[in-house]
């Protein structure tokens, strides 16, 4: 930042008028309270969420058995407290797209790119802080949609998350293809207008606003990951934009995009000449690259939080670099691996296994990395580090089995079944869970003055660790066996009797694990009120959010903004008093800066 802008910058601090409660906590542009209102916003979408997942388990393990759950939530959808098979199909799409948009994309990139961005490159906040509340608004706006399209009343959409066509395209398909498929498309095109907002504001922001002697290999692993996850939505989202419009077109204007020789009832609809396989490139070409919108965020707070916990430099920091730059670009050219069995030409199928195949590589370069930095550190076992290690985890264990997804003759046999729910859910819901709640406990105290209880947080770690493998792990087991995903019961097919059982432990460990987030819920708000004050640098870290005072102000910072003269891992470094050297420190006579 030009000492023009920052002087400018300090001089609108120091004659700033007084906020009222609505431009503060409302129509705010301060990005830390922007932040704030993604992680909240992100965590009642969560609850909503979790709370379907753990409807449609009970209705998977106990099927047409009456449950006073299902009709005090459901009700004209649970006659005599029995799900009808309609909902359930609804409550996996709506399930599906809460966790993957509204609370990963959101808790992890609304939230965190916010909140560090500013505070870690040096500046007074991000480059538009007028775009910045517009996009949190637009995210809002299409968070109240999709809550309300629940409410409809031939039901919320219901094509899966993936939203196929025919389902999705003709509003005569079914219940859930009717006004909340409508409400659904309305409530993502509104969410990608935000995401784009957001991205572009982030972008601009780590080019233009870094402090003096901020250079791109001073960033810290956090900024590189935000900043190329916020390219990679750039890229991609209006890719499902167009889809989205296009899919409105053929509902509502008569148009065949997606559609070709339907018949309803016998009857032969108008519809030719589309591609519902056109649909599924244009969806995927956002859909896997989304997986990374989400998972890179992780990576990146994963990293900081390992080397500030294991007081560390990172091991390989430019490797991570270079790994971060691989999985973005690659990520955009393995959509098709989705797609096997939908008829693709043999070789293009080949082609998307090798480049699916090459992913593993700078996602095995991170795992090491990580583990190496581990090694023998100074480890700090408090729940941040415990979650960034159970990411480390789960991330590999669900990694693996996408060796197997991602190979064409080999994912035939388990499309559509529980092994690619089973696969999804750990390398990109839990991990990105795990990586959301290890920046929460980590950042907690910068965003709101208070420490979260560590008792609470491992009580929560432990018991969501031990059922999120109680749930996922068995499903690998059965989806091989072949059961299929998205069935609401699977008692009609004897084939599958050997599997009950199975699901009914899956449940039992999904409904303890569910359970168990209202300690983290109880942590989270009361610890608002009641938590133990902070200090200004609780973990004794080295980048320069923990420089900025306890008490946010507008500007981050009072005069002039910290200078930065090192990189951001000094940890442990010879020749230092304390085992932490922060990047505002010059160096001092003879010091070398740590090449990485």
């Amino acid at each position: 930042m030009s000492a023009h802008a920052d002087n400018h910058a300090h001089d609108d601090h120091g004659h700033h008028h007084k906020e009222t409660f609505v431009t503060k906590y409302i129509f705010s542009q301060d990005h830390k309270m922007i932040a704030k209102q993604y992680l909240i916003t992100g965590t009642i979408m969560g609850v909503i969420g979790v709370l379907m997942s753990m409807m449609f388990r009970i209705q998977i393990a106990w099927p047409e058995e009456p449950n006073v759950l299902f009709e005090a939530l459901l009700g004209k959808w649970a006659p005599d407290g029995v799900m009808d098979a309609d909902i359930y199909l609804a409550l996996v799409t709506i399930h599906g797209t809460i966790m993957v948009f509204f609370v990963l994309t959101a808790g992890l990139s609304g939230t965190f790119s916010n909140l560090l961005i500013p505070l870690q490159i040096g500046a007074r906040d991000m480059a538009s802080g007028f775009l910045n509340m517009v996009s949190y608004w637009l995210f809002f706006l299409s968070s109240v949609l999709m809550v309300v399209s629940l409410f409809v009343e031939a039901g919320p959409a219901a094509a899966g998350w993936t939203i196929y066509p025919p389902l999705s395209a003709l509003p005569m398909a079914q219940g859930g293809s009717g006004m909340g498929m409508t409400l659904w498309l309305i409530s993502m095109a509104i969410f990608i207008a935000s995401s784009l907002l957001g991205s572009l504001n982030y972008i601009v922001t780590v080019i233009n606003l870094r402090t003096k002697g901020m250079s791109m290999t001073r960033l810290p692993l956090t900024i590189w990951a935000f900043f190329v996850t916020a390219i990679i939505g750039v890229v991609s989202f209006p890719v499902l934009l167009s889809a989205a419009l296009l899919l409105i077109m053929d509902r509502s204007f008569g148009t065949s995009f997606f559609l070709s020789d339907i018949f309803i009832q016998g009857e032969v609809l108008h519809y030719q000449g589309g591609s519902p396989v056109l649909f599924e490139h244009l969806f995927w070409f956002l859909g896997h690259p989304e997986v990374y919108i989400v998972i890179l965020p992780a990576m990146g707070l994963v990293s900081e939080i390992m080397a500030s916990s294991s007081r560390k430099p990172i091991f390989g920091y430019r490797a991570m670099v270079a790994s971060i730059l691989a999985i973005a670009f690659l990520s955009t050219i393995v959509w098709g691996h989705h797609m096997f069995v939908s008829g693709m030409n043999p070789f293009l199928g080949s082609v998307f296994t090798f480049t699916t195949l090459l992913i593993a590589i700078p996602s095995a370069v991170k795992a090491f990395n990580w583990i190496t930095t581990l090694w023998k550190g100074n480890l700090q076992m408090n729940p941040a580090m415990l979650f960034s290690i159970g990411f480390v985890s789960t991330f590999i264990s669900g990694g693996l089995t996408g060796i197997i997804l991602g190979d064409s003759a080999l994912d035939i046999n388990v499309h559509d079944t529980y092994f690619v729910v089973a696969h999804f859910h750990l390398v990109m819901g839990i991990s990105a869970l795990y990586g959301m709640f290890a920046g929460i406990y980590h950042w907690y105290p910068k965003m709101f003055g208070r420490m979260l209880n560590k008792n609470l947080g491992y009580i929560h770690f432990w018991i969501t660790a031990v059922c999120a493998y109680g749930v996922f792990f068995p499903m690998h087991f059965i989806g091989m066996a072949g059961l299929p995903r998205r069935y609401y019961t699977n008692s009609h097919f004897p084939l599958f009797d050997d599997l009950a059982n199975v699901n009914v432990v899956i449940t039992i460990f999904a409904l303890i694990g569910g359970i168990v987030q209202i300690v983290y819920l109880y942590n989270f708000f009361g610890s608002m009120f009641f938590g133990k004050k902070t200090v200004q640098n609780p973990w004794r870290s080295t980048t320069l959010e923990w420089t900025a005072p306890v008490k946010h102000i507008h500007g981050n910072w009072e005069g002039e903004i910290p200078h930065v003269y090192r990189w951001s891992y000094d940890y442990s470094k010879p020749g230092h008093d304390d085992d932490f050297v922060p990047q505002n420190v010059p160096l001092k006579e003879g010091e070398e800066e740590l090449q990485h």
